[in-house]
């Protein structure tokens, strides 16, 4: 009995199982059957065997290497990929394409979860304890080998030192405790959490869950004062203030940029950096992982691919240019807007590529979102406001915005789950989307905003003009300037003035850190995984919930920092707690459907419309690159997908 898969591949019902129960039985079989003995690996890796550079493949695979059903057929060796990333902080660029090394991965569906470098799991009754065995002989890019120790380096020494993490990482606590990661043997490892974790599995999936499989311990206990002495003084010679940042700069996090500014820093990844990425630099090269630990199924170590060369652009329009002329092998980051669609398409015989689909993941082209903890206390007040924010909503011509800027490709939207999903609240999703000025001025009236300027714009209380910013980024999200400048229009139109606030990234974030803004935007999560990223119904996410931030941080930090919320969010974090612990799908979804209850009921931030899919591009040489795939941040396009199976066409 077989599944047909939208890749066009059958899964069997052995496969299926094998990847909804982790037990990998067909990577066993393919392996044992078709491949053992027989290993295939790069030309320059048989040359470097021969020369005694390295050790024989066989010593260089685990015992149970994960064996990668390629997407239309098996491949060849050779070639770069070229890609590219805008600016000096785009970082997740290299991540999304590379850094896809979790104990879990996502399947291409984004449905479940399958073995990444686990090549099985036994979870408890209660799911509270996840036992994960490991691939024995699994070794880091150097050929050391990975155990269960590194990941216990990474759980006693990194995440639970509050001079590297002032609290553990979110996906790591239940009840505000930490796990406890334990050492069964040398390749089996044990979470173990205060509570129920349902959603665990999932969630390592995720890039926030890399941790377990990113700081090797011989190489990282190199900056650690538990393991080092002088590690002031290596500190001092590299100029940063204490071991903390040293370790960052030597071996990175899961989003910054050092990550990939370390040639030495070993990896298991299938490529390792060649060039790195640092400031000034104009590209990062990686290269080829001689002790990648996966295979296809005829037994070929992958990736297929030489290396990548990611060329750094100022602009979009760089960028773009590189796409049409044909400079770019595989893209979508950047360049998807709806707004480059006709121009990519038209270059595409030029450029000699083809163009395929992004299932669009999230729920919201472009949230805008009050800062509702606002520093100042009269903006505070009027941002909490709950009619303010009815009213500046109903002010809003969506479809006008839809038709100029989305080029007609998409509807009046708030918030929650996309209509397609089983989730789907129609209250959260449509209210207050219609374009009514005279409701909205009636509403500004009725707060406390009747008295207006000379030019019309309305006043405050304490008599001082209504005027405030919104924070937006435009080298990551052009169409959100565009559509902003026809909202200030609107609620120009009903005498509320605000600014257009374009600004660096970094800048974006520090802003967000420091509570500092009036207002944000961003595009909102949760269409398709409305519990994994949830940040736009549930205060929790320290850099993402920018209605409240400091209410995330109370969150995350367990009361210790920030700001308490009001009970309407204290109520929707308890809930999701509770549903995000438990793996019963119809209990999660009565869970949800009360959290997204308060959500509509409390209205934090205003949508404008539902996130429309895009595209990306692939060279018509490159093969085994999905026709489509989810574009999203917890299904890090185009890294679940595999590069390491793409390959050229002579």
């Amino acid at each position: 009995m077989a599944r047909k898969r939208s890749d066009g591949l059958k899964l069997t019902r052995r496969q299926l199982m094998a990847g909804a129960g982790g037990m990998a039985a067909t990577s066993l079989v393919a392996w044992s059957a078709s491949a053992q003995g027989a290993a295939k690996e790069a030309p320059e890796f048989v040359q470097a065997v021969a020369d005694k550079k390295l050790p024989p493949l066989a010593e260089r695979l685990p015992k149970i290497p994960l064996v990668v059903q390629p997407v239309e057929r098996v491949g060849r060796y050779g070639g770069q990929i070229r890609r590219g990333l805008r600016g000096s902080a785009d970082h997740n660029g290299i991540l999304r394409m590379v850094g896809n090394q979790g104990l879990t991965r996502w399947n291409l569906e984004f449905t479940d979860v399958l073995p990444g470098v686990a090549h099985k799991w036994d979870v408890n009754a209660t799911s509270t304890e996840f036992t994960f065995h490991l691939r024995p002989g699994m070794k880091w890019s150097d050929g050391h080998p990975f155990t269960a120790d590194d990941i216990l380096f990474v759980f006693e020494d990194c995440l639970a030192n509050t001079e590297l993490y002032k609290s553990p990482p979110a996906l790591w606590t239940i009840n505000g405790k930490m796990c406890k990661a334990t050492k069964v043997d040398d390749v089996t490892v044990k979470f173990t959490f205060d509570g129920p974790y349902g959603m665990f599995l999932q969630q390592m999936a995720t890039p926030l869950g890399q941790h377990p499989t990113l700081f090797p311990k011989h190489y990282c206990s190199k900056f650690h004062p538990k393991y080092t002495n002088n590690v002031a003084d290596l500190a001092k010679a590299a100029n940063v203030p204490d071991w903390g940042a040293l370790f960052r700069l030597r071996c990175g996090d899961i989003e910054i940029p050092s990550r990939w500014g370390n040639p030495e820093k070993p990896t298991l990844d299938p490529w390792t950096i060649a060039e790195p990425y640092t400031g000034g630099a104009t590209r990062v090269v990686l290269k080829r992982n001689p002790y990648f630990w996966q295979v296809d199924t005829e037994g070929n170590q992958l990736p297929y691919i030489d290396g990548i060369n990611f060329s750094i652009a100022q602009d979009v329009e760089s960028l773009m240019l590189d796409v049409v002329s044909g400079k770019i092998d595989i893209q979508e980051r950047h360049i998807d807007t709806l707004q480059n669609k006709p121009t990519v398409a038209q270059s595409a015989q030029r450029g000699n590529y083809r163009l395929f689909e992004l299932i669009n993941a999230n729920s919201q082209q472009m949230s805008i979102y009050p800062n509702v903890t606002h520093k100042d206390p009269a903006l505070r007040t009027i941002f909490a406001n709950k009619d303010f924010r009815i009213a500046l909503s109903h002010a809003i011509n969506r479809q006008e915005i839809i038709d100029i800027v989305y080029l007609g490709q998409s509807e009046p939207w708030q918030f929650g789950p996309r209509p397609t999903h089983p989730w789907y609240h129609e209250k959260f999703a449509r209210q207050f989307t219609e374009f009514d000025q005279k409701k909205a001025n009636e509403l500004l009236d009725k707060v406390g905003l009747n008295r207006r300027d000379s030019q019309n714009f309305r006043l405050r209380p304490d008599g001082q003009k209504l005027f405030f910013g919104i924070d937006v980024i435009p080298t990551l999200y052009p169409d959100q300037v565009d559509a902003l400048e026809l909202v200030k229009r609107h609620w120009a139109a009903v005498g509320v003035d605000m600014k257009v606030n374009t600004i660096e990234r970094a800048l974006y974030y520090t802003r967000g850190d420091n509570n500092d803004h009036d207002f944000a935007v961003w595009q909102g999560p949760g269409g398709l995984e409305p519990l994994i990223d949830a940040r736009d119904w549930v205060p929790i996410h320290p850099q993402g919930s920018r209605y409240a931030i400091p209410w995330a941080v109370h969150y995350a930090t367990n009361g210790k920092e920030g700001v308490a919320p009001p009970e309407n969010h204290k109520r929707r974090t308890k809930l999701y707690d509770e549903a995000r612990s438990i793996s019963d799908t119809k209990r999660q979804g009565e869970l949800m459907k009360e959290i997204l209850d308060l959500a509509a009921d409390a209205f934090d931030a205003i949508g404008i419309c539902l996130a429309p899919n895009l595209f990306g591009i692939a060279n018509n040489r490159l093969r085994n690159v999905p026709a489509r795939m989810p574009g999203a941040w917890s299904w890090p396009n185009p890294g679940p997908s595999m590069p390491q199976q793409y390959f050229f066409t002579s």
